[in-house]
């Protein structure tokens, strides 16, 4: 930083929130969050004040609000960015002043880190992608199964047999019927039989 942005770290009051359950698993996982603040060497913890806990229908809720410094604005866009505050103040300094080169390493650092979550979110949604197609391929051979079995069912049945909504169900149903796999008599669903031929010479 300049010589201006030099005359003091950057002091400032967040907010970190945790919702979830049980009770005990929220007041746990947010001390273990906190803990892990804590250990980051950029960061110095001065203050921290938790909230008491609120039930919110089924869910519980709780934050903690925190004083912390940081030596310069990279580390404390850093930390906004892996620890997700629900809110951040800066108390000290009132100004803050960059040079070009300052501002251009700060940009780029800042471009590292939303890359980085990019491609992490890219791989998440990847995994999940996978566990959907596989959740899938299961619940048509489960169909397919309690058909083989029962004969017919109605939507309301294989619903209940295969642990799905009946929403879910009727579009999984609808696939299988464009796929062939099944047909719909009246309400009731039947698995197509598909018998193999064997040319004879």
């Amino acid at each position: 930083m300049t010589e201006e942005g030099k005359t003091s770290q950057i002091r400032f009051r967040t907010i970190i929130e945790m919702l979830g359950k049980p009770k005990e698993h929220v007041e746990k996982t947010l001390s273990l969050y906190i803990d892990k603040i804590k250990e980051d060497g950029n960061i110095i913890v001065l203050n921290e004040d938790y909230a008491e806990l609120k039930q919110q229908e089924n869910m519980w809720s709780t934050f903690v609000e925190l004083e912390i410094v940081v030596k310069d604005i990279s580390i404390l866009i850093g930390f906004c960015i892996d620890y997700m505050p629900s809110s951040v103040e800066i108390v000290k300094p009132e100004q803050l002043a960059f040079n070009n080169r300052e501002l251009s390493n700060f940009l780029n650092d800042l471009q590292a880190k939303l890359h980085n979550l990019d491609m992490i979110v890219k791989q998440l949604k990847a995994q999940n992608d996978f566990l959907k197609r596989n959740m899938n391929v299961s619940l048509k051979n489960t169909v397919s199964i309690m058909l083989s079995i029962k004969g017919a069912l109605s939507l309301k049945e294989l619903a209940k047999l295969s642990g799905i909504n009946e929403k879910e169900a009727g579009a999984l149903l609808n696939g299988m019927i464009k796929e062939e796999r099944i047909k719909k008599e009246e309400d009731k669903y039947i698995l197509i039989l598909k018998k193999n031929v064997k040319e004879q010479n």
